[in-house]
């Protein structure tokens, strides 16, 4: 009789504890997650870290921290996390799960591994957290809101990866800079000497002086690099969206404008980009115009992460809204030629641009050039 009314209180009390839990054990739990960095590239590594803390009096046998994440975040074991990836669970590359044990007033910190596969802007979103006993009669449930985002820049090409075409273009462009000058930017005046243009001297200032003066004049503000990709892959394609397999040419580009931007800004040029793609689930093509200054080079980066492949003009039609894109050095980056093609560049060297056509090969890492 004794053992039974042992065995009654046992149940009991494992059972008032089962509430417990249930009724306020989620109440004080408290998760947050991260990343150790807000911006990479692609195919950098980083951490994810993940805290949990028990802010009641009381043991939580389990908790399970479970949620959604993209293919393209592959969660992975190093040496360093060995202990916090054994309680760490990926189904699919599309969702994972990560497991605690609290005792009171407990807090965890983990650290996983993440490599970044592949560009884009991405949000870890919303997590299910759920509590429960050891033998599993008792569970509870509830979804915590987070927001958790990472932007992933485009891999840069180094020197080797880069078309030889693209880089004496590039280099062009760099040297120059420095020889053209601004008619309108008079940075002062000096002494005449033989050699010197008529127009340039500084009439008022020789009468004043009583020498003859020349303006000195400043150079252009900056030469400008326009960087235009077309997201099409053939001239008659039908439908505005890529097959999966057929988005690798289109993102060989996106890396390649990407490069030529941000070398174009270290060299002191000002550079833009325009894409007949839009960002995220917009509609509008993407057009930035040439500009330069410390955060020029991040912006670039973030609207290149942001882009989805995705046709919103036809490349014709697109080249006939860029009326703004004048007296520019216009690099144009497609996977093929046509009659229309080149009538859109004809075009935009009839606004007094220089540009040039690159094709972008199907399969390798490179492209040759087009003659334009």
């Amino acid at each position: 009789m004794s053992v039974l009314v042992l065995l009654v209180a046992l149940v009991s009390v494992y059972c008032l504890l089962g509430w417990l839990l249930v009724k306020f054990g989620l109440r004080g739990l408290q998760c947050s997650r991260a990343f150790s960095r807000v911006a990479v590239f692609e195919g950098e590594e980083g951490e994810m870290i993940e805290i949990v803390r028990n802010d009641r009096p009381m043991i939580v046998p389990w908790l399970r921290v479970e949620s959604h994440i993209s293919p393209h975040l592959q969660l992975g074991r190093t040496k360093a996390t060995q202990a916090d990836q054994d309680n760490l669970r990926v189904s699919g590359s599309r969702y994972y799960c990560s497991l605690f044990t609290l005792m009171p007033y407990q807090q965890i910190r983990r650290r996983h591994r993440v490599k970044f596969l592949h560009r884009g802007e991405y949000d870890l979103g919303n997590a299910s957290l759920s509590v429960g006993d050891l033998l599993g009669f008792f569970e509870a449930t509830r979804e915590q809101q987070m927001h958790v985002p990472v932007m992933v820049f485009p891999r840069l090409l180094d020197e080797k990866e880069l078309p030889q075409p693209l880089s004496l273009l590039l280099g062009e462009a760099l040297s120059k800079r420095p020889l053209l000058t601004d008619p309108f930017l008079v940075r002062g005046i000096r002494d005449y000497v033989p050699g010197d243009p008529v127009r340039d001297i500084h009439w008022p200032a020789t009468v004043r002086m009583g020498t003859a003066q020349v303006r000195v004049f400043d150079h252009t503000a900056r030469m400008k690099l326009m960087v235009i990709l077309n997201v099409q892959r053939k001239d008659a394609q039908w439908g505005d969206h890529l097959m999966e397999y057929e988005e690798g040419e289109i993102e060989h580009g996106i890396s390649v404008a990407a490069t030529m931007c941000i070398r174009a800004l270290r060299g002191g040029l000002a550079a833009g980009f325009a894409a007949n793609m839009p960002f995220g689930e917009e509609n509008e093509s993407v057009i930035l115009m040439p500009d330069g200054g410390p955060a020029r080079e991040e912006e670039l980066l973030t609207a290149f992460a942001r882009l989805t492949v995705r046709r919103t003009l036809a490349f014709p039609l697109f080249l006939d809204t860029l009326t703004d894109v004048t007296d520019m050095d216009v690099l144009v980056l497609s996977c093929y030629d046509s009659p229309s093609v080149q009538e859109g560049i004809e075009k935009l060297r009839r606004q007094g641009n220089q540009v040039t056509l690159h094709i972008l090969e199907p399969s390798a890492p490179a492209g040759k050039e087009g003659a334009a």
